[in-house]
């Protein structure tokens, strides 16, 4: 016996959560229950995490969470519980499985039959952004090598486990040249270790096009975060409906089951939300806590009902669908059919071992790393690049001299073109001449020469090199 816990959640959640909990009691899911409350009331409450700590400590306890879809109130500071919930509880792998139905649900890729693995802690999702000048904010990329090892390992862990063939990788690192690069070379790393799977790599724009129309030349697609978490809602979409999908969200403890899609508040409490996406979380859930077999049954159930032409409104079609069910009257077809399987849809078989056993993370030796020079950031109102050299040449120190000054990534001085458009956000470089070295020293004389010299700086970013390789991007153009 499995003890989980349970949110109902918000809009249309606490209908689909009970048809979900008829179906898993139905199928003689192994399961105690404790329920715990978070979202908008929580919210509304004026806790604005969403989440009051008693509850924290159920789910922390009982380690396997299955939530329905909450609402964050709009403004007031009010911060998303699923990004939340991820990072506290070490969610690292989200995954999202997208199969189409054809002919049952419309679809214009009738054979496509697909994980998203998406790295669901780091990346922009680091929510570190601030304003620094009038006319530019910034956003942090943070991509560290345990997070690409770990979520790069699952997936093709994922991929042996369950007996896909190929691993792809999706990045831009023609672009980010350090972060995305990164997770491209740990993938590449991490490849050959498993011989059995074949693997490839994309850049995300050509990948992300030959997904939405190809979507049968993938097998399991692995991604950082924000790409995962797009490309995951448009890959359902295309399969049927964003509404059938389900979430897991893997830690090395804990893990937490959803629907992908949102509470829907226009539809609650009218019987019409679909439960399938739910449903198929808590499917993914009996899987992850090794009760296979209900989980082979509920799916094989959900797949002949749909195969019967049994349809809530949002997949229901004339012509192709019989009837048009509600959620506690859909939730009731799935009962009736348990025990049965699809005939024209693929019956599923999960495998009855199926254990993730991912390696710890152990560090790497240590590079040497040597700083290399500094980006000073400043915020200047001006827009000749010109006259703010002369003025950033005033605080040179006798050994390490202005490089380079880029506006939004493009070099503009030495050399810069009047056609760029400039911000009033500034990165000045800063190098030692050759065969001098600098120091953190060189860099507070540097911040002190611009107090003197009434420069707004913003912020510095120390420039590296790892065992002799420079560790930063140019400026384009460079």
């Amino acid at each position: 016996m499995q003890r989980i816990t349970v949110a109902r959640g918000d809009g249309i959640g606490p209908e689909i959560m009970e048809a979900t909990l008829k179906i898993l009691k139905a199928a003689g899911a192994e399961l105690e229950i404790d329920e715990i409350e978070v979202g908008e009331k929580v919210y509304l409450s004026g806790n604005t995490s969403g989440i009051a700590k008693d509850a924290w400590d159920i789910i922390r306890k009982n380690k396997i969470f299955l939530k329905a879809p909450i609402t964050t109130p709009q403004g007031g500071g009010y911060k998303s519980l699923n990004v939340t919930t991820r990072k506290f509880l070490g969610l690292y792998a989200n995954v999202r499985p997208c199969m189409s139905l054809h002919p049952f649900v419309q679809t214009k890729h009738p054979k496509m039959d697909l994980i998203i693995i998406r790295e669901n802690e780091e990346d922009l999702y680091a929510g570190i952004e601030h304003q620094q000048t009038d006319e530019v904010v910034q956003c942090l990329k943070l991509i560290s090598r345990p997070g690409c090892e770990k979520i790069i390992r699952y997936a093709f862990e994922y991929a042996r486990q369950y007996g896909r063939k190929k691993v792809t990788c999706f990045t831009k690192d023609n672009i980010m040249k350090q972060t995305d690069g990164l997770f491209h070379k740990v993938f590449d790393e991490i490849a050959p270790l498993y011989p059995d799977i074949q693997h490839e790599h994309w850049i995300i724009d050509i990948g992300a096009a030959k997904l939405a129309d190809t979507p049968e030349a993938f097998d399991v697609i692995v991604m950082p975060n924000l790409y995962g978490d797009i490309l995951s809602d448009v890959a359902a979409q295309i399969a049927g409906s964003v509404g059938l999908a389900g979430s897991a969200n893997i830690g090395e403890e804990c893990a937490m089951f959803e629907a992908i899609h949102g509470s829907a508040p226009r539809i609650a409490g009218q019987d019409k939300a679909n439960p399938s996406g739910l449903l198929h979380g808590a499917i993914l859930m009996l899987a992850h806590i090794g009760q296979t077999d209900i989980a082979e049954n509920i799916e094989n159930a959900w797949l002949k009902t749909i195969e019967d032409g049994l349809h809530t409104y949002d997949i229901y079609k004339e012509g192709t669908s019989k009837e048009k069910l509600g959620t506690q009257a859909f939730a009731d077809a799935v009962i009736s059919n348990l025990g049965k399987k699809p005939i024209a849809l693929k019956e599923v078989i999960y495998n009855k071992n199926i254990t993730l056993q991912l390696p710890a993370y152990k560090r790497k030796e240590q590079a040497q790393k040597e700083l290399v020079g500094v980006d000073v950031f400043v915020h200047w109102r001006e827009t000749n690049a010109n006259e703010l050299a002369v003025l950033m040449k005033k605080i040179e120190l006798p050994n390490i001299k202005l490089s380079m000054i880029t506006n939004r990534g493009i070099k503009v001085w030495p050399d810069g073109f009047r056609e760029t458009f400039c911000t009033d956000h500034w990165r000045c470089r800063f190098k030692p001449i050759a065969g001098e070295k600098i120091t953190k020293e060189h860099i507070i004389a540097l911040l002190q020469n611009s107090i003197s010299e009434n420069i707004d700086t913003i912020k510095t970013e120390n420039l590296y090199a790892f065992n002799g390789i420079e560790a930063f991007s140019l400026g384009q153009g460079q």
